[in-house]
Order: structure tokens, then sequence, then C-alpha cells
């Protein structure tokens, strides 16, 4: 339960839906042993042929002169004590105390006769039949009422839960945009969609019965059981002994049934990690034939799931017979000695004295109806204890996100940076990605130091895995070096906000990311603020604006998932567009022109070479083309993990046999 009062911070916003909800709640529960009081009139009306007034007078002269019964043994006290020696004094008051004690209870019944006799029985007709109709209406209109009520409650709850999912759904999507890119992509797509969507909705079926059922069951089990207390508190309590039983049992089934959950959400999203990989593959699974393959991937995790799923069924099918069970048991032991108490007209077992007074039928059937009204209260939440467990196991999954902590922090104490900087340092960088591995990853960057002027072009080339992109990520803060530091002039980039040191720097990627959305707004995600007239101007330099003319709507065109409705070469170019609004200082082309047409290719270099004037570019890419020559000022050599050559591309081809290599290899395949 500590997992719900931690979302008390989210519901606390709807606090007065809630309150007016619990107050429908409490309406339904007097309502409901309201509904089942009514057995005690028609018992005494059909079974005992005793009208209601014949009953209440017959009370209130019974309670009377056993009120007369006990002032007389009073007086009679009164007369011994006063004639009595210290001896016997001490006796007789505590006597008289009991005496006295009788004579208020029995005054207070007396009390509720002569008011039910005043302002009720007037009410009531003196026929028989005419009361049984009474009672029965009396009967359909709380039952109407408690449906009215009911409703209202379900209403309400139904509002603040999806109110707080609301609210979580934000929190979580807050949480995850600033974390940091490394733990992102460890947790992996698949995992962070179960828990937006699977958990979530989980957790809003747990909250629906917390607020809801969890609420008012109890509350109608707690008016049966007050309603019983009233009528015989000693069989009553005979009942009530079975509840620390009931816990016991409860907790032991509540954690096997919380381990499972967590282990049937965990397969849940293995399932959504080879969809996800299905659908993002879909050309590779067609042209290799490779549906059968993901097929029985999905089989196998369908399997699992299945598998500890009916784990979890397993032992929840046993909570609602063990519930009850153990409350048909506490019934029974209370209904056969209030029926031994009625059948041998007693009121007392074994020499136990079990009622005050000797029961009748019609009171012994209000006991039975009130005791069998807490089964049903006890079977509903039976049947939902086991949601609630699953709902408590995504509560978990959630507040694990929600209290991740990102690897890349925001400093306490902020410095400034430039506003225009000289020069770009890496100084003894190491870096090593996080992993999950009992002996972890070999480092990705060991000791590379590097120092770049401002507007200088560096082309940082090197095989798949040398470090080269993991060098220029460091820059907008992926990720944070382990040892080292990365300095703009003198100030290390970990001692200014994020927000300052990204508002400086634009970055094109291999893969295109464009947003479902129109192309004027995927430009415009460059810099919000920017005018029309700006946006159009960054798409003319970047030659959006060349296919852009030929689409029906012109930049209103939306460009669907992922800019499906395009060509890579166009895709980029808006990419391309994209980080000129910006206007960055520095700018990343990450493998910007390696998968895209020799066309679009061509376009972008023109553009470039224009607007990498003035600003420090880092060009990453694994293949030394011309294109790449005639940007660059600089070549930085990466070979596993350190710079191992830096300076002009003369002057690398006649010192580093590495970068010779991998210009020649290009240069042969370009020949070719």
């Amino acid at each position: 339960m500590n997992k719900f009062a931690r979302l008390m911070p989210y519901v606390w916003p709807s606090r007065h839906k809630l309150f007016v909800s619990f107050g429908f709640a409490a309406l339904v529960a007097l309502l409901w042993g309201g509904n089942l009081a009514t057995v005690f009139p028609i018992v005494k009306v059909l079974l005992e042929g005793e009208s209601l007034q014949q009953y209440v007078q017959r009370e209130m002269k019974d309670a009377s002169g056993e009120r007369d019964y006990y002032e007389t043994e009073v007086h009679a006290l009164d007369a011994q004590l006063a004639q009595a020696t210290e001896a016997d004094r001490l006796e007789l008051m505590q006597k008289k105390v009991r005496l006295e004690s009788k004579i208020a209870s029995v005054s207070t019944i007396v009390a509720r006769f002569q008011w039910v006799s005043v302002y009720l029985l007037p009410w009531m007709p003196e026929d028989q039949f005419d009361t049984f109709a009474m009672i029965l209406g009396g009967f359909m209109v709380m039952t109407l009422l408690k449906l009215a009520a009911c409703f209202v409650e379900e209403i309400l709850v139904g509002s603040v839960v999806q109110l707080t999912i609301m609210r979580i759904r934000k929190a979580l999507f807050r949480k995850v945009l600033s974390l940091d890119y490394q733990t992102l992509t460890r947790k992996g797509t698949p995992d962070l969609m179960s828990r937006f969507t699977y958990d979530v909705e989980t957790l809003a079926q747990g909250l629906n019965l917390l607020a809801g059922k969890i609420v008012r069951e109890p509350l109608k089990a707690a008016a049966c059981i007050a309603g019983a207390f009233w009528v015989n508190w000693r069989l009553t309590l005979l009942c009530v002994l079975f509840v620390p039983l009931a816990l016991v049992v409860f907790h032991r089934i509540g954690r096997l049934l919380k381990k499972a959950s967590h282990r049937g959400m965990e397969a849940m999203a293995r399932i959504y990690r080879v969809l996800e990989e299905t659908f993002d593959s879909l050309k590779i699974v067609i042209a290799f034939n490779g549906g059968p393959r993901q097929r029985l991937k999905h089989h196998l995790e369908n399997k699992a799931y299945y598998q500890k799923s009916m784990s979890f069924t397993v032992i929840d099918s046993l909570t609602s017979p063990i519930t009850e069970l153990m409350g048909l048991t506490a019934v029974t032991i209370a209904m056969l000695p209030g029926a031994y108490l009625v059948l041998r007209e007693t009121n007392s077992l074994w020499g136990i004295r079990l009622s005050a007074s000797q029961l009748d039928v019609s009171e012994l059937c209000l006991l039975y109806a009130l005791l069998a009204g807490v089964l049903d209260p006890v079977r509903k939440l039976s049947s939902i204890f086991s949601k609630l467990k699953r709902s408590s196991a995504a509560a978990d999954r959630l507040f694990e996100l929600l209290d991740a902590k990102s690897l890349v922090e925001e400093t306490p104490h902020p410095k400034p940076l430039p506003e225009r900087f000289s020069t770009i340092t890496f100084d003894e960088v190491r870096f090593t990605y996080a992993s999950d591995h009992r002996h972890g990853r070999p480092a990705a960057l060991a000791n590379v130091s590097l120092k770049v002027q401002r507007g200088e072009v560096i082309a940082v080339v090197g095989e798949n895995g040398s470090g080269k992109s993991t060098l220029v990520n460091l820059l907008p803060r992926y990720f944070d070096v382990d040892d080292g530091r990365v300095l703009l002039d003198s100030v290390d980039i970990c001692d200014a906000t994020l927000e300052s040191l990204r508002s400086r720097i634009g970055v094109v990627t291999q893969e295109t990311l464009l947003f479902d959305d129109t192309i004027y707004e995927n430009i415009r995600f460059g810099r919000p603020e920017a005018t029309r007239a700006e946006i159009e101007e960054a798409a003319q330099r970047a030659h959006v604006t060349a296919f852009v003319n030929d689409l029906p709507d012109g930049f209103e065109t939306r460009l669907g998932e992922r800019g499906g409705a395009l060509s890579g070469g166009q895709r980029q170019r808006i990419a391309v567009a994209r980080a000129m609004l910006r206007d960055p200082q520095i700018l990343i082309l990450d493998e910007a022109t390696s998968a895209i047409d020799a066309q679009s290719e061509l376009l972008i270099h023109q553009t470039l070479r224009e607007f990498v004037k003035g600003r420090t570019t880092f060009i990453i890419t694994h293949s030394v083309t011309n294109s790449v020559l005639e940007l660059a000022t600089r070549m930085v050599v990466m070979e596993r993990g350190r710079l191992i050559a830096a300076g002009p591309h003369q002057e690398l081809i006649e010192s580093c046999p590495e970068y010779r290599k991998l210009y020649m290899v290009q240069a042969t395949q370009h020949a070719a």
C-alpha cells in the first residue's frame, strides 16, 4: 500500500471529487444496511403475526417493567446500605452500580421505542398486509437511492482516476525527457512503451478499485457488522475472531500475487520488443522470408507470458474460495449458537451468557441477515484482491522509472558559457558505456585529447566502433565523461546548464528523425520562436522548397510516421533546414549524407559549404570522400577509442597508415 500512498500527490488535486465520492460510498453502505434491516419488520408481520404497533408497545412495556424492577432493587439496596457495616458496604455499592448501569441501558431502550411510537408509528398502517406493502415500498426506495448513489460514486471515482492517470502519464513523460540518452537506450523503447501503456492501464484498474469498491465494500461490511453488534455483540464477536487469521492468509497470498505480476509485466515488455523490432524491420523480414522466424519468437514470448500469467491465475483462483470459506465458517459459528438460544429459549450456552435477554425469531433473522450481508462485500473484495496486487506491481514499475536517476545531471551552481567561444578542448577524456553485464564493456574512449579552434571543420573518421561518434556525442552531453573534461574556452560543459549548452548546437544524424507533423513544424522544431520568413529562408537554403512547392499542401504537408511520405534525400534536407534554422555555433553532422541519393548529397554539400563558415563543425564519417575533404579543415583519426592522428588530409596521407588505408579504400570503391 506504500506505493499507492505515493500516488497521493497525483490524486490530491482531485481530492474534492474524491471526498464527495466517499460520502456517496458511505450513503451506499447505510442504505445497504437499511435494506437488510427490513428483514426484522417483515418477519414480525409475516411469521409472528404481530403488527409493528403491537411490537413497539410490547417492547416498551417489557423494558419499562424491567426498569421498574431494577429501580425497586436499587431502592432496596439503598435501605440495606443505610444499615450495612463497613465490611458489606463495598459489595453493596458495586451491586448498586451494576443495577444503575442496567437502568440506564433499559431507559435508553424505552426512550428509543417512545420516539418510534411518537414519530414513526402514526405513519404506519395497522393492517398487516398494508404494513408489509409499505415495508416493501421502503425497501424499493432505499434500493433505488442506493443504486443512484452507487452510480454517482462510480462517475466521481472514474473522473478522479482518469485525471490521476493523466497526471502520472505526464510525470512519466517529463521524467523520460529528463533522463540521459544512455539510460533511455538501455531501457529500450519496448520497455518504456510497456510502462506507458500496459502498466499505466493496470494501475488505473487498481485505482478504480481502490477509490471505489475498496472504500464502498468495507463500509457496507462495517454497516452490517455494526448492526449485528447492536443486535447481539457477543455472537457477532465470534465472527470477528476470524479477522486476524484472514489478514495473515491475505498477506501471504498477496506477496505471491505481486511477484507473479512483476514477472508477467516483464514478459509483456518482451512481447513489445518482438513487435517493435518486427515492425521496424518489415522490409528485411519480408525480403528474407523472416516471417516464420519472427512468428516463432512471438510465439515463444507469448508462451512465456502465458506461463507467467497462469501462475498468477492459479494463486488468484485460490483467493475467492478461501475467502468465502472463511466468511461462511465465521457466519456459521455465530448462527449455530444463535439458533440454540432461540430454540432452547435460553440466553446462555455451556454456562456462558451469549445474550442480554432471550432472542426471538425476528431478532435472530435480523442477525443472520446482517451477518450474511457481510459475505457479499467480502466476496467482492476477494475477487478484486488479485487486481489490486497486480496494480501494486504496476505501480512498482512506474515508480522505478519515476525514481530513475539521470547519468547526466544539472549542476547546482551553473557557470555561464562564453558568448562566442574560441576553442573546444577534449582534455584526457575517458568514457565507458554503462552495462548490465558483470564484466562490463571495454572503454569507448581512452585518454583522448583534442583542441579545436572556432570555425574549424573537423572530420572525425574511423572504422565502426572506433569511438568517433562517442567522442562528438560528449558535446551535447548525451552522456558525460568518466574522467577528463570537455571545455568551451575555460568552462567545463558539465558546469553549464544543459539548456545553454544545447542551444548552441545543431545536429543532423544519419537516421533522419522527423515527426508526424507538417514540414513547416518539423523545420520550426529547430527554433520554435522563429518567424515564418526565417523558416522559409532556412528551407530555401537547404533546397527544401525545390520539392515543397510541388506538394499539394506545400509546407503544411504532413510527413506521416518518421517522415515516410518523403524520400530519404528529401527528409535529410528537412533535417538540414531544421539545423540551419537553429543557427548553431557548433554543428554536428553524424554520417549525415551516407544514406541518401547522390543528387540530394550534392545539394546538401552545396548548402553546407556556405553554412559551415564561421561555425565549429564536426563531421562524423567512416569514409573519406571528396565531399568531406572539400569541407574539412582538419582530419581526426580514431581507432579503438583512441585518437591516433590529427591534421590536414595531405599530412595524414603521408604520416598515418590507418588514415591512408581508410582513404584508399574509399578511393578504390569510387574508381570502381
